[in-house]
C-alpha cells in the first residue's frame, strides 16, 4: 500500500496538471458513477488526506480516490492513448494534460461539503500542513486508546494516525527502538514516536522520487530496516527479522532488529 508520502507527491502532480483549468472530458470506469460528466467545470485542487485524495470540482463536488495496493494516477500529455490491458477507473482531461487513474481501490463522487463521509475517521495526518504539537498529543492519545494492540498494528489503523505504511512504520520503530510486537500498553513515549514517524514522513514527501535517507552518512544507505530481514542490522550487526503482523486479511510486513528493539 502506498505510503502518505507517495500520495502526497500525487496530488502534487494531480495540482500542477489540473488545478485551475475546466475539463473536457470526464470518463467514471465504475458502475455507480458511470454516468457521471464533469466536462464544463473547472478543477480547484487535490489534496491529500492520509492516503485518501480529495480533487475538489467546481460546483460543489469532489472526486475521492484511494490507491489501495496498486492503484496509480498517471498525468500524460491530453489525448495519449490508454495503454491496452490497463484496469483504468477514471479519467480527467483538460486541453492540455490527462490524469488516468488506474487500478484505483476506491473511486467515489460526493458533495464537497459531505467530504467527512469518506475522510472524517481518519486521524490526525501525519502531512498535514498545519501538523502542530495538538495533532501529535491527538495521535498519541488515539494510540493510547488501544493499550491490547501491538505498537505495529496501531501505527498502520489510519483512525489512530493517517499516512503511515509498512515502509515509514518500520523506520518509525527502528529510530525508537521498539519491536512492532510490543503492546501500546508497553511503550514508554507515545508522543516521541508519533513525532518521528511525523518527521520522516515530512522528510521523505520531498525526495521527488530519488534516495530517502534516515540519516546514516554511508554512501547509498536508503533505510535502516525495511526489507532488510535476513541481513545484517546497519546498528549493531544482529540478523534482521521479518514477517507479517495483523489478523488476515489485514496482515502487513514487518522488519526490525530483535537487538535493537526489544
Amino acid at each position: 500500500m502506498p505510503e502518505g508520502d507517495a500520495v502526497h507527491r500525487t496530488a502534487v502532480r494531480l495540482r500542477a496538471a489540473l488545478d485551475g483549468r475546466v475539463l473536457v472530458r470526464s470518463d467514471f470506469r465504475v458502475p455507480r458513477h458511470a454516468t457521471a460528466d464533469l466536462s464544463g467545470r473547472a478543477v480547484l485542487t487535490t489534496e491529500s488526506r492520509g492516503k485518501h485524495l480529495l480533487t475538489r470540482i467546481e460546483g460543489g463536488l469532489t472526486v475521492h480516490t484511494h490507491l489501495r495496493m496498486d492503484g496509480t494516477w498517471r498525468v500524460q500529455r491530453a489525448g495519449t492513448p490508454v495503454r491496452r490491458g490497463d484496469a483504468v477507473r477514471l479519467v480527467l482531461v483538460n486541453d492540455l494534460r490527462q490524469a488516468v487513474g488506474v487500478k484505483l481501490g476506491m473511486v467515489d463522487l460526493v458533495p464537497t461539503d459531505q467530504e467527512d463521509r469518506l475522510v472524517g475517521h481518519l486521524g490526525p495526518d501525519l502531512l498535514d500542513p498545519s501538523w502542530s504539537a495538538g495533532h501529535a498529543e491527538r495521535a498519541a492519545a488515539n494510540l493510547a486508546g488501544h493499550p491490547a494492540a501491538t505498537i505495529g498494528e496501531a501505527l498502520l489503523d489510519q483512525r489512530n494516525v493517517a499516512g503511515l505504511g509498512t515502509i515509514w512504520r518500520a523506520e518509525t520503530l527502528f529510530l525508537a527502538g521498539l519491536s512492532p510486537h510490543r503492546p501500546v500498553a508497553d511503550v514508554p513515549d507515545l508522543l516521541k514516536v508519533v513525532d518521528l514517524a511525523h518527521r520522516l514522513l515530512f522528510s521523505a514527501k520531498d525526495a521527488s522520487g530519488g534516495p530517502v535517507t534516515t540519516g546514516d552518512p554511508r554512501p547509498g544507505h536508503r533505510l535502516w530496516a525495511y526489507g532488510r530481514a535476513g541481513r545484517p542490522c546497519l546498528r549493531c550487526g544482529t540478523r534482521m527479522l521479518g514477517g507479517e503482523l495483523g489478523e488476515g486479511p489485514y496482515e502487513r510486513v514487518i522488519f526490525y532488529c530483535p537487538a535493537c528493539q526489544p
